[in-house]
């Protein structure tokens, strides 16, 4: 991957319709996303966005050369009951399938962790929860320091309408501070 060629920044408002458009690409394969194309909406799209610049973070990823093309998103935000503040979760990363297997996904990931523990002293714990048959993303998580915490067992349809656990996890703020 050619540093040069990517640009990894926090997400703003307007790039609200680049989000969609990635979003309408990666729910178009088969476990590219939770939901399903049909479910994604510029509604859906929209209030996770505002959910993330108003309660937690986003970060995007550009292709410089495709006329600044977001191609890779990631965020996550606070839940309502105060007795969150102290964790992000509701993760949810993106990346353009014709970019897959280049790295872009851990770095995102990296870009998100790095900007929690410089500057969210207030985040204890980052939480996501990957469906189990997707092994390739539970080893990355792992080894950007996600711990497994349980399964959620035959909690979605797979692909092939199979039932299936999901797998929680968390990754733990060093840099913690009440």
């Amino acid at each position: 991957m050619d540093k040069q060629e990517f640009e990894f920044r926090k997400a703003t408002i307007k790039d609200n319709d680049a989000i969609f458009k990635l979003y309408k690409q990666v729910s178009k394969r088969s476990g590219g996303l939770a939901r399903s194309n049909d479910e994604v909406s510029k509604k859906y799209v929209e209030q996770f966005i505002l959910k993330s610049l108003n309660k937690g973070v986003e970060f995007v990823v550009i292709d410089k050369f495709q006329e600044n093309r977001i191609i890779g998103e990631i965020h996550c935000y606070k839940l309502d009951p105060k007795v969150f503040n102290h964790v992000f979760s509701e993760l949810t990363i993106a990346i353009d399938p014709d970019y897959q297997g280049k790295g872009l996904g851990k770095k995102l990931f990296e870009t998100l962790l790095n900007y929690i523990v410089a500057s969210r002293r207030d985040i204890l714990r980052v939480e996501l929860i990957a469906a189990e048959s997707n092994i390739r993303a539970i080893k990355m998580y792992e080894s950007l320091g996600f711990i497994i915490e349980g399964r959620f067992e035959r909690r979605i349809t797979s692909p092939d309408n199979k039932l299936e656990a999901d797998i929680p996890m968390a990754w733990f703020n060093p840099k913690y501070s009440r």
